[in-house]
This record gives structure tokens, sequence and C-alpha cells, in this order.
């Protein structure tokens, strides 16, 4: 015999796990294209188009074509299994913004730093800033059409990233990469936390 209370019990539905992640590096890096490709809801954006006056202070060096920039941040949502959400904040990649960072970081599991392979150098400060938080991230190279393709290794090597770190490759435009890069992000992320509660050995 199966109580009542029993019955709702089995039947009530658990709480999933939310989970914050920043979504971060340089300009024209691909930021906005990643939550927008994963994301099960419709993207909150706060794109602005970029203008002649910008154009002292915005280095278009490779990203020629781009013609709109965050100026606040990103967001999107994506449900990895019944009990698992996340929750993706795309940083602005432009230098005057920064000091949106220290807010849309707070309370972060872990972080993306995308990288692209012809403007690697874009990539530090955003790896700088975590790497000084602490803050696990992952580097994802953002495979654009026409780029170079680097190994890993090599990747890891330019970026003078501690060895730790995962370097993945990924298409920013394509759901199930992009999924892929954020799954990385959370185990990485979990493995460096139960690192840390180890207890010393004696």
């Amino acid at each position: 015999m199966v109580w009542r209370s029993e019955r709702h019990r089995r039947s009530a539905p658990v709480e999933p796990v939310t989970l914050k992640i920043l979504v971060a590096g340089g300009f024209g890096v691909g930021k906005t294209t990643l939550v927008g490709a994963v994301s099960e809801i419709r993207p909150l954006r706060t794109e602005e188009r970029l203008t002649e006056a910008g154009r002292p202070v915005d280095d278009l060096h490779g990203v020629e074509a781009k013609s709109t920039t965050t100026v606040a941040m990103d967001f999107g949502r994506i449900t990895v299994h019944e009990g698992l959400v996340l929750y993706l904040f795309g940083t602005p990649g432009q230098d005057r913004f920064w000091f949106l960072w220290d807010e849309l970081a707070r309370g972060a599991l872990g972080a993306v730093v995308l990288a692209d392979t012809r403007r690697l150098a874009d990539s530090f400060a955003a790896i700088d800033y975590f790497e000084r938080r602490a803050l696990p991230f992952v580097v994802a190279v953002n495979c654009f059409d026409g780029a170079d393709r680097y190994p890993v290794e090599a990747v890891k090597d330019a970026l003078d990233l501690d060895p730790a770190v995962p370097v993945v490759l990924c298409d920013a435009r394509a759901q199930d990469s992009a999924r892929d890069v954020l799954v990385a992000v959370v185990e990485h992320a979990m493995r460096r936390g139960a690192q840390r509660r180890e207890p010393a050995l004696p």
C-alpha cells in the first residue's frame, strides 16, 4: 500500500540546479553568436551599431565586416538536463565596458574565454581577469572560416596557459558545438571544486 503523502512526494517536481556561466573574450570573437546558438529562450542582447565616432577606440582589424557591438551583456539560458540549467552572460568585448565585468562575474561558477587564432592577443585580458579571481575557465577556439587551424597544445603554449586549463575547438554558430563548450566549463569547474575540498595529505 502506498500512502498518499508518499505518492505526492514521488510526483513532486525536482527543482533544477541553476548555474551562472560567463562567455568572455575579445571584440568580435563570437560571444553573442555562441549565446544565441545555444540559448533555448530568445537571447537578451544589448547591441548597438558601430559608428564612425567609435573607430578611434574600437580596433576592427580582422573584423572589418562587424557592424554591431555588445554594450552591456548578452543573456541566454540552456537546460543541459532536467536537473541542470545554465544561465549565460556574455560580456562586452571592448576595454571601455570592462567596468561591467565585476558585476557580471559575481556568483559565476565558471567562464568561457572565446579565442580567435587570427587575434589571439585579444584573449589575454579575459584570461588574466579570470586567473586573478581564481574563477575556473575554459578557452574555446572559435574556428572561423578561413582562419588557420592549430593543435590545442600550440594554442596553450601561445596563450601561456596553466596545464590544467582545458582548450577546446568549437564553432560558435553550431548549437551542439556551443553546448559541448558549456559542458566542458561545468565539468572543469566541478573538478576544480573537488580538488579544493580534498584534505591535504599529512
